[in-house]
């Protein structure tokens, strides 16, 4: 099934009197359950690709179509109700708030989500437990590892059941070890949990070994599409 359709995808910004393309042309299809990795060296519109879908920007052409809704057709609140439903964004920098424990941060993105205070407590724990902190809850992210850190990222992301996972340059900050565990962890909620993810990354060999579909970015452009069975 179709989770994702985009067709002729462009994105342009405006630097004084001159126009940037950060995108042009782009056509992809994303099935639901898949694991999509974008790679391309700095530059080449991965992240933008990802702010695009994760309705953290909005495109100048085309059209991105999420479950048959288009998401270029939508208001800033329905938008924003996309962010808090249908995506789950994990970063390369974690964006945890520092003043909060593990706990307190995947509580707020419940919070946001709408999930009835009675009950997050008892979600957020088990968000933790599910990424293997369920010993952490209560330390601030200074007080975590790299990868501690990121995994409340990745229990704060799964919040409020999203269709899909957007993981920019997930284990950019991580060093190869720890690196290795979180890409465990994506294809471990990619396989059994059947969770759409789509992933960023600057590392086409790991990208070819983890996904169903590798896609190569140039100058803004897709040139190769790699499917499973060809990647590895």
């Amino acid at each position: 099934m179709k989770l994702i359709e985009i067709s002729n995808l462009g994105r342009t910004y405006r630097k004084g009197k001159i126009n940037i393309p950060a995108l042009q042309k782009i056509d992809l299809e994303i099935e639901e359950g898949q694991f999509v990795s974008i790679v391309g060296k700095s530059g080449s519109g991965k992240s933008t690709l990802l702010n695009l879908i994760g309705g953290l920007d909005r495109a100048t052409d085309g059209t991105i179509l999420f479950e048959g809704n288009d998401l270029l057709k939508m208001s800033r609140s329905e938008l924003a109700n996309h962010r808090k439903k249908s995506v789950g964004m994990i970063f390369q920098s974690f964006n945890l708030i520092q003043s909060r424990n593990a706990l307190e941060n995947v509580d707020l993105a419940l919070t946001f989500g709408g999930v009835a205070r009675s009950k997050r407590k008892a979600l957020a724990t088990e968000l933790l437990r599910k990424v293997g902190l369920g010993d952490r809850t209560t330390h601030l992210p200074d007080e975590l590892s790299g990868g501690e850190t990121q995994r409340v990222a990745i229990a704060r992301a799964l919040a409020n059941n999203p269709k899909v996972l957007l993981a920019d340059e997930p284990t950019g900050n991580l060093d190869s070890e720890t690196s290795e565990e979180i890409m465990e962890l994506l294809i471990d909620l990619n396989k059994k949990k059947h969770i759409t993810i789509i992933m960023v990354s600057h590392d086409q060999e790991t990208a070819g070994q983890v996904s169903d579909l590798v896609v190569k970015l140039k100058d803004g452009r897709i040139y190769e599409m790699i499917k499973k069975e060809e990647a590895r």
